[in-house]
């Protein structure tokens, strides 16, 4: 692991992938929080990075809505009142909605050309009057000049990133990609349960960053009172870490440190520690018939792995792929569910910045175009599987369809 202080951040060399050419769009003046984040050092030489002022701002803004979800869920200790239920039956919360606004509002102001897809549409606030609520919430973690928001800014900024906002057509698009929580019931459920705030920049249909924010991450159980993680990613320039700050409001008294993270270099099955998702069974996967599930570590035979329990949503689990605290990430597809892009985009840039990779069952890459209009789902063949890439093909042999396992 390497790792590098805030200060030293131009003493950093990396290898620099091809990105795409950057395009024509110019930020409108910055806010005054957003000036003075900008003036902050990333984990490596921001001359070099095409796109390094808009990952300070996902930085800036994720960051915040971390804030914003540790703030609500306090008080959902007391008021359960503000917990609503999707079409879906999946949980989501005033901090859902409070984040989508916060994070629209605050990119549209930087970056008022690049459109927005996200999760949620301002329809359920509307109808469960709780819209004064989440204006509440976001004022509280919006820029200094956000503080006559009204609740018709809100919906809007919520609406702006719907599905009907915006459509794109074949070329290859530029676009900000949001889930404002992954793991709702995550975040429901209690203090060690994982969610993440998750945010992808498409540039010309190529993922160039991405920022992830877990406030429940705790690298070190001795750390209390440090917990919560932001995972960043730039094309060419890797993954990297830092805890999440005590406040933000620049009253730190220790200095963040950027770490480097990398996947891990087990090459067997036997030495790999997987994860899938929290829906499905391991028995439901093809790996089943020629492996069995064991949840504690420990000696092993040949024919067991390790499952290790991770809750909630898939980023948290690109999470630990990309740390290299999990080798592998398997999720299989099913008819009568839709695969959301913001359920991934984020991740796949964070792993493959590790040195991971991400694939369908057949190994063929993820296309973020294939919903020409929307840009909102992803049509993987079989499923999507996330590996540290030194068990990418074995797994594949196994899983792919023409397997004899499937």
């Amino acid at each position: 692991m390497a790792v590098l202080h805030l200060h030293s951040a131009s003493h950093i060399s990396s290898i620099v992938r091809h990105s795409p050419p950057r395009p024509s769009w110019s930020p409108a003046r910055r806010s005054t929080h957003a000036v003075k984040s900008l003036g902050s050092c990333l984990p490596f030489p921001v001359e070099r990075a095409e796109y390094h002022s808009e990952l300070v701002a996902a930085i800036d803004v994720v960051e915040r809505a971390c804030r914003l979800c540790i703030d609500v869920k306090r008080s959902l200790i007391s008021n359960d009142g503000r917990i609503l239920e999707k079409n879906d039956q999946t949980p989501v919360t005033v901090a859902d909605f409070g984040v989508q606004a916060l994070v629209s509002l605050e990119l549209s102001k930087l970056f008022p050309s690049i459109p927005l897809v996200a999760e949620e549409d301002s329809s359920a606030i509307r109808s469960n009057n709780l819209a004064d609520v989440v204006v509440d919430v976001v004022k509280s973690k919006a820029s200094s000049d956000d503080n006559l928001l009204t609740k018709d800014d809100i919906l809007k900024a919520i609406d702006r990133g719907r599905n009907a906002a915006y459509s794109f057509g074949a070329q290859p698009a530029t676009y900000w990609i949001l889930d404002p929580i992954d793991g709702t019931r995550g975040f429901l459920r209690g203090s060690e349960s994982l969610y993440v705030v998750g945010l992808a920049l498409v540039v010309k249909g190529e993922i160039a960053l991405g920022v992830m924010g877990c406030p429940n991450w705790q690298e070190d159980l001795s750390l209390v009172s440090r917990r919560g993680m932001i995972m960043v990613s730039h094309i060419g320039y890797g993954t990297w870490t830092k805890r999440l700050p005590y406040s933000l409001e620049g009253t730190n008294k220790v200095p963040e440190y950027w770490t480097r993270c990398f996947v891990d270099t087990f090459r067997s099955m036997k030495e790999a520690r997987f994860c899938i998702s929290d829906s499905q069974t391991w028995e439901s996967l093809p790996l089943s018939a020629s492996y069995i599930a064991k949840y504690e570590a420990g000696a092993l035979n040949e024919d067991e792995i390790l499952l290790l329990p991770t809750c909630c949503g898939s980023l948290c689990k690109y999470m630990m792929v990309a740390s290299g605290k999990a080798s592998v990430f398997i999720l299989r597809t099913r008819a009568e569910k839709t695969i959301k892009a913001w359920d991934h985009a984020v991740g796949m840039i964070c792993v493959h910045e590790a040195g991971g990779k991400v694939t369908d069952w057949k190994g063929s890459s993820i296309d973020l175009a294939a919903d020409l209009a929307g840009r909102r789902i992803i049509f993987p063949a079989g499923g999507v599987l996330i590996t540290n890439s030194s068990v990418h093909d074995k797994i594949l042999d196994m899983i792919s369809p023409n397997s004899s396992t499937m």
